[in-house]
């Protein structure tokens, strides 16, 4: 039964403290009743179900929800609303949306957020506010969720006022000169007047009845406005002067998070793309709140499958609130559940449980998304609001898709990438206007040439595509910008438009740690090497614990030529992660233009032992030829040339190899290659060291203004990183 006119006239209290709802006028039934066709039951049915033309609006206005006020379809989350609307009369003494005219008040509904409530317990506030979502997708579902919470909330507060009654168990009775019968709000608490004349409040009260029990049973004695005060007050809310002593005593306001990834506990790996992607969903919608830090995705997948140490961890990654969650997947049923905890203490701050279908788990993630702004009190304006409950797509099946095309692409394996541009495609042909599955393909394209998927020709034009439409389609996003700004310097070699594109994602997302990284690996080209160093640095400052941001830090100071301190910055990013071929090889080249080649060769071993990468199997080859070790030089540059049959490598990286053993004119032939290729590594080419042995070369010279004329545009100006950084 669907009621449609819940509001306090129609709630009465029994003397036993038994609630019973009034007034089924204008009641509808959700499904047919359950008879054997009587006619009696058939014209109850009828009598029940008033007539509800589309358009019409019935009930009463203050209590009314939104989709109640348009005259659109109701379901018995309309009834959530209006009991959530009286909870908060209840508490406040005031409903929450008004106006002067009906039609003003209805705008109020459509339009306008609740005040916050003041000196409640913040579960009861997130309750309340969760009961009164405009969105029926992030409401409550059903009573039965809603009765959950409640009851929780009043275990929980039974659990605190026992702890208090314990703890301070001599506490005196306030006196005054309230009236006998009478309830006054006074601080924290609530102070009623006792029949001896002394007033008691609820931070005072001693009894051995629960919260709820106590209130009742003041309840009885005193008018009905004062028994639902009561009730509410003093027995969902109970404790409230001991929430607020705690939150006034307790810890600074938490300002910086961790979502850690989810543990699947489906005992199937393949659901690993959802704890995954729920993490990673959580921390994009987190990450759009410019006064909450969040640590990236790729600071936090460090952690996962490890032992959980919430204090070490918080300090690792350098944020005050930890996040973990768990996850079980059995068919269409998904169980979640997520604590929130405060690093200082080891305190659990928050933790619910959802019991959702697999078609549920866009609205559950932005569901939880809510609930920890909620927790953390962040004070969130309407745009941020907007933000974190964006609706990215209407359906499950794309949103699964884009998780899965998420997950392959993390991996930075050709394979991944290749399962990556699957799901993305079909994550779109389910929802053509899915922006960030767009945006995921971007930046699936945009890697193929760097991992030897496809060539520049075959891959960067539809980064383009891709990117653009998802622009198209959501101007909001930073992604897609990022990926321009990739496009530009590995296709166009247009360096502006590149420094454009990324500057704006910045703009769009100044915690987005990518864009300034890849802006670190632009400007050397540029010339401008304080600039890209500080563009790197400040990647790294937003996400300290990623492997390849950590390391390619080292590489803009080798193309800058700062030598030593690539090397302390392969260091430290060796400590990050010890097992990367990348940050090996960037050491190995370190030490070889510092003329160290013992333990140059030593570093690309170790590289070349844990991936044979064809940009660090030419820089090794070079390091091989520069040491006297000509024979493994040429062996190696033999394999890399065969390698290049099968799979797309760059001329550049072949023209290095070239470079190595002397064979000066096939690597200028190499570099002529890739002008045609538009191949990825071709702007650096003026500035590069592994080619240093080619610049007494006029050809070679003639090769680098060939590539200035090559580019879209003219170079004018770059914008000036150390006056727009923030």
């Amino acid at each position: 039964i669907i009621h449609r006119d819940i509001k306090p006239e129609n709630i009465m209290i029994r003397k036993d403290g038994y609630a019973k709802v009034l007034d089924f006028g204008l009641a509808k039934l959700s499904e047919p009743p359950a008879s054997a066709g009587g006619t009696a039951a058939n014209e109850d049915a009828t009598r029940m179900q008033v007539n509800t033309t589309p358009g019409m609006v019935m009930g009463t206005v203050s209590y009314m929800s939104p989709e109640q006020a348009r005259g659109n379809p109701t379901d018995a989350r309309t009834d959530i609303w209006s009991l959530g609307v009286v909870l908060y009369e209840m508490c406040a003494g005031k409903v929450p949306f008004t106006g002067e005219t009906v039609n003003h008040t209805i705008v109020s509904i459509l339009e306008k957020e609740p005040l916050l409530l003041e000196n409640v317990p913040d579960e009861l506030q997130r309750i309340v506010r969760k009961s009164m979502t405009k969105d029926v997708e992030m409401r409550y579902q059903s009573a039965r969720d809603m009765l959950i919470d409640l009851k929780n909330l009043r275990r929980t507060l039974d659990i605190q006022g026992e702890l208090e009654r314990s703890v301070v168990p001599n506490r005196e009775a306030a006196t005054g000169s309230v009236r006998e019968g009478e309830t006054q709000m006074h601080g924290g608490g609530l102070i009623e007047a006792t029949r001896s004349g002394q007033v008691a409040s609820t931070q005072s009260i001693t009894t051995s009845s629960s919260s709820l029990e106590y209130a009742v049973t003041q309840a009885k004695s005193h008018k009905l406005a004062s028994a639902i005060v009561g009730i509410v007050l003093l027995g969902i809310i109970g404790t409230v002067g001991y929430f607020a002593f705690v939150s006034k005593g307790g810890s600074q306001q938490i300002n910086s998070i961790a979502v850690l990834p989810f543990e699947n506990r489906s005992g199937n790996a393949d659901s690993d793309y959802l704890s995954d992607g729920l993490a990673d969903s959580l921390i994009y919608r987190l990450s759009q709140l410019p006064n909450l830090k969040v640590s990236p995705a790729s600071s936090v997948m460090r952690y996962k499958g490890k032992e959980f140490d919430a204090q070490k961890i918080a300090t690792e990654l350098g944020v005050q609130a930890i996040m973990s969650g768990r996850m079980t997947q059995r068919g269409d049923n998904l169980n979640i559940s997520v604590e929130l905890i405060d690093a200082a203490n080891n305190k659990i701050l928050w933790g619910e449980q959802y019991e959702r279908k697999m078609s549920d788990l866009l609205a559950t993630q932005r569901e939880i998304a809510t609930a920890i702004t909620e927790k953390l009190q962040l004070k969130l304006s309407g745009t941020e609001t907007a933000g974190i409950t964006k609706k990215y797509t209407n359906s499950n099946e794309a949103y699964q898709l884009y998780l899965k095309g998420r997950y392959q692409w993390n991996k930075r394996t050709v394979e991944g990438l290749k399962a990556a541009e699957g799901f993305y495609k079909e994550a779109i042909e389910k929802d053509p206007s899915f922006a960030l599955a767009y945006s995921g393909l971007a930046e699936t394209y945009g890697l193929f040439s760097n991992y030897s998927v496809a060539s520049p020709r075959d891959s960067q034009p539809q980064v383009k595509a891709a990117a653009l439409r998802a622009l198209e389609l959501d101007g909001t996003l930073a992604e897609p910008h990022a990926a321009l700004g990739l496009y530009h310097t590995a296709y166009t070699w247009d360096l502006e438009a590149s420094i454009r594109e990324l500057y704006r994602a910045t703009e769009l997302n100044p915690k987005y740690a990518t864009a300034y990284h890849w802006l670190g690996n632009t400007l050397p080209s540029l010339g401008k090497c304080d600039e890209a160093i500080a563009a790197a640095k400040h990647a790294e400052e937003l996400d300290p614990l990623s492997a390849i941001i950590n390391a390619d830090t080292a590489l803009d100071l080798i193309q800058c030529r700062r030598f030593d301190e690539a090397l302390v910055q392969t260091q430290k990013a060796l400590k990050l992660d010890p097992n990367f071929y990348y940050t090996h090889f960037l050491a190995g080249w370190a030490h070889q233009n510092k003329g160290n080649y013992k333990e140059a060769l030593t570093s690309f071993r170790r590289s070349m032992a844990l991936n044979v990468d064809p940009y660090a199997k030419a820089l090794f080859i070079l390091t091989l030829a520069k040491a006297g070790e000509r024979v493994e030089a040429m062996k190696l540059r033999g394999e890399l040339r065969a390698d290049s049959k099968r799979r797309y490598i760059g001329g550049y990286i072949l023209a290095i190899a070239d470079v190595a053993v002397g064979e000066f004119d096939t690597a200028l032939a190499e570099i002529e290659k890739d002008l045609v290729e538009r191949g990825g590594y071709t702007p650096i080419i003026a500035i590069d060291p592994a080619l240093d042995d080619l610049r007494g070369d006029p050809r070679f010279t003639a090769l680098v203004k060939k590539v200035e004329a090559s580019k879209l545009e003219k170079i004018l100006t770059v914008p000036d990183f150390y006056e727009t950084m923030p």
